[in-house]
């Protein structure tokens, strides 16, 4: 790389995390300040660009998004009727999932790595989409689960691979409104989730080391995006927790470096003679370790260290998750049903919601659509696309 083309590369960095709310330091990058606010800036490039790479699919699907849509108005609580519906590749409820996926969250859609299972949580009753959940296999090494399952090292990937991790989890509109998000979080938990993971993964070998390891879903980590979570916070069911919060992430990641940009990282590693072999296999902690490798060439220290901390809950499946993974002892299996789930849920948040505040009323799903359509164009008009 020329050396002036080395220096638009830095510029070219220095511009993406002035925008994302970074103050820029000697030998590195640190956020102005810890608001919640800040924290979503950090997400902004990322999910501009994930929009605008997806333009064609999120104008296609929009209709299909807005004939599953309830106005508030119409929304009656006492009814709602929840089916956990396994996501298939090639169905509507694959390109339902991944428009909500998109244009929904503040956190830009990621692709996920290795093993994957996508459900949508459905209203039977209304005939609409209540929230999604997305997992996907979890981050070998964490130090924050790994310490409070007392994992050690030599056996990490037997029983890491017995866990999922939640890349997607929450509640859409006019369902959010009424504490939406916890229905789906409880209903992740539920015995249907580990099932289907059974069933799914059942007599299959895994590829690194094609070796079987038992079909047993023991337990799903997932993290609150700016820290602690109001969905996670006092998730019980019949006095016991479901969610339990174990410690804080150490902010790192790679969401503050936009796609685009690190394409033009890893080519400037690439003439520096640096392996920069992708790919299935790799996973997640691959792209980390070359955008440090790649800012570190560039003057910038920790380069994949965002600084967004954030909150880590772990819902155990097994009554007893340290003894099978300490003594490797038979799973006593928690039995949560969907219909017992709903109806505790029903009656100890949504109801006490909707009394103190009827905002979901206001809720017009035909005005929403319309809304991320406009916000589209205007991101098109915007990046010149």
């Amino acid at each position: 790389m020329r050396k002036t083309k080395l220096k638009n590369l830095k510029v070219e960095i220095n511009k993406a995390l002035k925008e994302q709310g970074y103050k820029l330091k000697s030998n590195g990058f640190v956020l102005g300040n810890s608001n919640r606010s800040t924290k979503r800036s950090v997400h902004k490039l990322a999910k501009i660009e994930r929009i605008i790479a997806h333009k064609d699919f999120i104008i296609k699907t929009s209709k299909l998004a807005k004939k599953y849509l309830i106005d508030g108005k119409n929304l009656k609580i006492e009814k709602i009727n929840p089916k956990i519906i396994e996501v298939k590749s090639g169905t509507k409820w694959e390109d339902l999932f991944k428009w909500w996926n998109l244009v929904w969250w503040s956190l830009p859609y990621e692709h996920a790595y290795g093993r994957q299972m996508r459900f949508i949580i459905w209203d039977q009753y209304h005939k609409a989409p209540i929230g999604l959940i997305g997992l996907q296999s979890p981050i070998l090494s964490w130090s924050v689960r790994d310490n409070y399952l007392n994992i050690s090292w030599k056996n990490r990937d037997y029983w890491v691979n017995q866990s999922l991790s939640a890349q997607r989890l929450g509640a859409l509109p006019p369902y959010n409104y009424i504490l939406g998000g916890k229905l789906v979080a409880y209903l992740m938990a539920t015995d249907g989730i580990r099932k289907k993971f059974r069933n799914k993964y059942k007599n299959q070998k895994t590829i690194m080391k094609e070796r079987e390891l038992p079909a047993r879903l023991l337990f799903i980590t997932t993290t609150g995006a700016y820290g602690k979570s109001s969905v996670y916070t006092r998730l019980k069911f019949n006095d016991e927790y479901i969610a339990r919060f174990i410690g804080y992430t150490k902010g790192a990641g790679s969401f503050h470096i936009p796609n685009s940009l690190f394409e033009k990282l890893v080519s400037y590693l690439k003439q520096k003679k640096h392996n920069v072999k992708r790919g299935f296999g790799n996973g997640p902690s691959r792209k980390l370790r070359l955008i440090d490798q790649s800012l570190e060439l560039l003057g910038f220290k920790n380069g994949a260290i965002h600084g967004v901390q954030r909150a880590v809950y772990l819902f155990p499946f097994a009554k007893n998750l340290q003894d099978v993974i300490q003594k490797n002892t038979r799973p006593k299996w928690e039995h949560r049903k969907v219909e017992d789930i709903t109806t505790f849920w029903k009656e100890r948040w949504a109801l006490n919601r909707v009394k103190k505040d009827g905002t979901y009323l206001k809720f017009k799903g035909k005005n929403f659509v319309n809304y991320e359509m406009r916000k589209l164009r205007e991101c098109v008009k915007l990046k010149g696309n």
